[in-house]
């Protein structure tokens, strides 16, 4: 009971404004990792105690139930027995009243019958006997029936002993259960908070082209000399989704003369465009708009220059793709008979809209007034879907499903597969910046101390030794960076240090100081399969998710992978 006081306490003390809220969010950092491990600490006699409770309330209950059957048993037989009692309380009234009329008749037996004399003799003897074996009966029943109700009372009693001992039971896996849910649910909202820190890393991608400047890198690019041998950088093909149209692989399709309904179809799959009635207005977060005429010539998803650079078919389809997105996401459904009663917001989270856009729209007026009222629909079922799109895909686009409609998986190149992959994607003929690209900048442009998304030999080998225990152990706890550039709130108190995490791997395989080689291999659907890298100690092989998780949260700086297919380089 008093751990579980301290647990009460320790819990409430975490979310009154004087306890963690109101810290700064170093002091937050600070305390998070032992914040964990005293909730784990304190769990674990919780959890103990309730699996051995649970254990005895199972035991009490098979308990109960026996005793309640062998109460029932008791019960049958003392019915049993009670009945029989009576019939042969019955029938020995019976004979003693038969017995009785006999005494009075035997004078007159004697005198009517003298020579009947010793039959009469023997009849009264059988009679004596019939009678006292009946008593001797109805002796051994009421002692049968007195046992009998003795262990009755005495199961009853025990049954109700067992009956409190199981509410008692009841309450503390009760109590118990809810100790261990706040706790747990308070250890998720941990974990919670250290996923939103690890997402600020991986903040820095708009999810399309917009108006912004390509923001063209050169230290992002594979051909930057680092200015140190041996280098290594992970490249990123693509980002975030990567579901749905490609923008810029629209725009190579459009310079190479696909129209804009090859484009969405190469995208979307089994669809068709069709013109239908609109809806005057669309609900925004920042007001209603008129549809046509403002909201969807507000849409800054693309770059309007395009349509003067070969590219104006895919204006075409992302105005299509613009106006069916919008529609769908407000709750208008073409065979739903449902109007656009629903809000949009205005930035990428759903599609940007810019005033200033709505005002000089350029060549993407065009756009949209020449697919005017066009919307994309299933081809059979005759709806819309969500018509999601993304600036760069890598090549490689994700399939999905809306509406019962479902998008396919595909390779966006020239050849139309993995064969001609990564020389020949559309995005590439487009010349996306996005294509290929080392990340190692914040979306507000920090770089954290870094200048390039290239790591020496030393911070290469101290991922792959974080890559070898999370591996062996499945525990991220400690594999946070420790080298932050400033960034994040400070460093995580719970990070080991280099030479700290190569002593937690020396049982393990070994702490790796030299990196030979890295291979990685690709999935047909479009992700790395697996990363194989040949160390010092030998080969490391992880799975391409495995190595994408880790590399982030290790990684100094905000260098991260921001793709689930991505290269790794060495020079």
């Amino acid at each position: 009971m008093k751990k579980l006081c301290l647990l009460a306490l320790f819990v409430w003390g975490m979310v009154t404004p004087s306890g963690l809220w109101a810290k700064s969010i170093d002091e937050e950092l600070t305390e998070i990792a032992s914040q964990i491990a005293e909730i784990e600490r304190s769990l674990a006699p919780l959890q103990k105690e309730t699996t051995n409770l649970s254990n005895k309330l199972a035991s009490l209950k098979s308990g109960i139930s026996r005793t309640e059957k062998a109460v029932a048993d008791v019960g049958a037989k003392l019915i049993d027995k009670e009945s029989d009692l009576e019939v042969r309380k019955v029938l020995m009234m019976e004979r003693i009243k038969r017995w009785y009329i006999n005494q009075k008749r035997v004078p007159m037996f004697y005198f009517l019958a003298m020579q009947r004399s010793e039959e009469v003799a023997r009849e009264m003897e059988w009679y004596q006997r019939i009678l006292a074996n009946d008593r001797r009966e109805i002796t051994k029943y009421l002692t049968e029936i007195n046992e009998l109700s003795g262990q009755k009372v005495k199961l009853e009693q025990e049954k109700e002993k067992l009956k409190i001992a199981r509410i008692e039971a009841e309450k503390r896996v009760g109590f118990l259960s809810g100790e261990i849910a706040k706790a747990e649910a308070y250890k998720q909202e941990l974990s919670q908070r250290q996923q939103k820190l690890l997402a600020e890393k991986l903040a820095m991608f708009s999810t399309s082209v917009g108006e912004a400047g390509t923001s063209d890198d050169p230290a992002a690019r594979a051909d930057y000399n680092p200015g140190f041998s041996p280098a290594f950088a992970v490249f990123s093909f693509g980002a975030p989704h990567r579901k749905g149209m490609s923008q810029y692989g629209a725009l190579g399709r459009a310079k190479a003369g696909q129209n804009y309904e090859t484009i969405l179809r190469a995208y979307y799959g089994g669809v068709r465009t069709e013109k239908v009635e609109m809806p005057g207005s669309i609900k925004t977060t920042i007001g209603s708009l008129p549809f046509e005429d403002n909201y969807l010539l507000g849409i800054a998803e693309m770059p309007a220059r395009w349509g003067d650079e070969g590219g104006f078919e895919a204006l075409k389809a992302q105005a299509v793709a613009a106006r069916t997105y919008a529609l769908y996401s407000t709750g208008w459904r073409k065979n739903g008979g449902r109007s656009s009663s629903g809000t949009i917001c205005v930035t990428e989270a759903c599609q940007v809209y810019n005033r200033s856009r709505a005002a000089n729209p350029g060549t993407w007026k065009r756009a949209v007034e020449e697919t005017r009222g066009q919307v994309l629909v299933d081809e059979g079922s005759g709806e819309i879907f969500s018509t999601m799109y993304a600036s760069t895909a890598g090549g490689a686009t994700y399939g999905y499903s809306s509406e019962g409609h479902s998008t396919p998986q595909r390779w966006d190149t020239k050849c139309g597969d993995q064969g001609c992959w990564p020389g020949e994607a559309w995005e590439k003929e487009a010349k996306s910046p996005w294509y290929y690209k080392g990340w190692y900048r914040l979306r507000s442009g920090s770089a954290c101390g870094r200048s390039h998304p290239w790591l020496n030999q030393e911070e290469m080998a101290d991922i792959v030794n974080a890559l070898i225990y999370f591996k062996k152990t499945g525990d991220s706890s400690h594999l946070s960076q420790y080298d932050t550039g400033g960034c994040f709130g400070g460093k995580d108190p719970s990070a080991w240090d280099r030479e700290e995490l190569k002593r937690q791997v020396i049982d393990k395989g070994g702490a790796v100081t030299a990196i030979n080689s890295i291979s990685v291999d690709y999935s047909t659907g479009g992700y790395v399969k697996q990363v194989r890298i040949s160390t010092n100690q030998g080969e490391v092989a992880v799975e391409g998710e495995v190595f994408k998780q880790i590399f982030t949260l290790r990684a100094p700086g905000a260098i991260s992978v921001k793709s689930a297919l991505f290269n790794i380089e060495r020079k």
